[in-house]
């Protein structure tokens, strides 16, 4: 499983047990039942249901989403939030290219395109300028250009708007540097509240079709939505829906990308490191921003070590999990800094002036299992006063076990 994966390095040594626990003291990973564990509108919404059995992989709850747009697979109650705030943002954008006010943007964006369209119509080489791949793989753009959709718009009859669907096909790749059409979009994503650089590739296409027919038609983007929070469970704690830091949406991908650059190399990072991580897929523009914003906000000590496990992070879903891990560190460290940054395997903690080692977990619910003793009885962190920095929560044997073996637990809310 994919959290198991990313512990495993970390988790993978000589078992020192007999003095912690029998093996009949081990637990299995449960299944939950969604509606017992989320609040209710997390379970379902008017776009949405989460299937009602999720099981446990001893650390995080795999959850499964059936929705309008298609099926999710989520990792973690983070992923299973983010998800369906996209969805619900997906069926906002849906609706609103229902509406007379898109139909109209269309219509003026062919018989009257803005001067930076017409360009783009008579010499797309020379208007456009290639963008960086820096999301790659994860969702691909259709279609060949303003060209395409225009033509196809100029097809239809007199009088008659361009469907929704077409457009939306054929808006590619040429569109995206179209002087103002990126603010546009940033504009689009933030009414919306999500990730303007999101891996969903539905989303990302439905927020450059509304965003581009309200654009190129001329007319002021108003979306009407409220993303529903999410609420409290027992079993995973209350959660909130933070947002995103306000950046993203103020400053373009070059920007943003400028910046980044600027961090990194204030960082003391190489040239061919920075290179490196803005050609990694996994990690999205949102997420390396902010990873190197957290980065820049912690001690420098130790800081080249981090930098290595963001090369390291092969999925989109593991630069998340990462970026948590990351959040845990800075919000302790704003409390009471660290003295210098370490990597233990895989996973990055925190050295406080007390000598103790803080080890982030952003995890949902972890079960007293084999993994999970050796974690609690490292050899190299066992000089160390041991702080667990959890989110989520722990079995009542995960608890008494850890405490057992010296370990303290400090919770944080997410």
């Amino acid at each position: 499983m994919i959290l198991r994966n990313c512990f495993l390095t970390l988790l993978a040594l000589p078992l020192v047990l007999a003095s912690i626990s029998s093996a009949g003291a081990f637990e299995k990973p449960a299944m939950f039942r969604a509606s017992e564990i989320l609040p209710a509108a997390l379970v379902a919404g008017p776009s949405h249901r989460v299937r009602e059995y999720a099981e446990a992989d001893g650390y995080l709850i795999h959850f499964t989403i059936d929705s309008d747009f298609g099926t999710y697979s989520c990792v973690g109650v983070s992923e299973l939030r983010r998800r369906i705030e996209e969805i619900e943002a997906i069926a906002e954008l849906v609706k609103v290219s229902k509406s007379d006010l898109f139909a109209e943007g269309l219509r003026k964006s062919v018989e009257t395109p803005i001067a930076a369209v017409k360009n783009i119509a008579a010499d797309p080489s020379g208007a456009i300028k290639q963008v960086p791949h820096s999301v790659g793989h994860f969702f691909g753009k259709v279609g060949s250009g303003i060209s395409n959709a225009a033509r196809k718009a100029g097809d239809k009859k007199s009088g008659e708007s361009p469907q929704p669907e077409a457009v939306g096909r054929g808006l590619g790749k040429a569109i995206k540097n179209v002087a103002g059409f990126d603010k546009a979009k940033l504009e689009c994503a933030k009414q919306l509240g999500i990730d303007p650089y999101t891996d969903n590739a539905r989303l990302q296409e439905e927020v450059e079709k509304v965003a581009w027919a309200f654009f190129a038609g001329g007319l002021p983007l108003k979306i009407g939505v409220s993303i529903a929070g999410g609420g409290a469970s027992e079993i995973l704690n209350a959660t909130e829906f933070v947002g995103l830091p306000d950046d993203l949406y103020q400053l373009n991908s070059s920007e943003l990308d400028f910046r980044d650059r600027t961090s990194l190399k204030s960082m003391g990072v190489s040239p061919e490191q920075t290179d490196a991580i803005f050609a990694n897929p996994a990690l999205i523009r949102s997420v390396r921003h902010q990873l190197v914003d957290t980065l820049a906000a912690l001690p420098a000590k130790g800081r080249a070590e981090i930098i290595e496990q963001f090369l390291a992070c092969d999925t989109v879903w593991r630069a998340h999990f990462f970026h948590e891990t990351m959040l845990l560190l800075l919000a302790r460290h704003r409390n009471a800094p660290y003295q210098e940054l370490a990597v233990h395997e895989r996973l990055a903690t925190g050295l406080t002036a007390d000598g103790a080692i803080e080890i982030p977990a952003p995890v949902d619910y972890v079960v007293w299992t084999e993994s999970v003793a050796a974690f609690a009885t490292r050899d190299d962190i066992a000089r160390f006063h041991r702080r667990l920095i959890l989110q989520g929560n722990l079995s009542s044997e995960t608890q008494s076990q850890l405490t057992a073996a010296g370990w303290e637990i400090v919770r944080l809310k997410r």
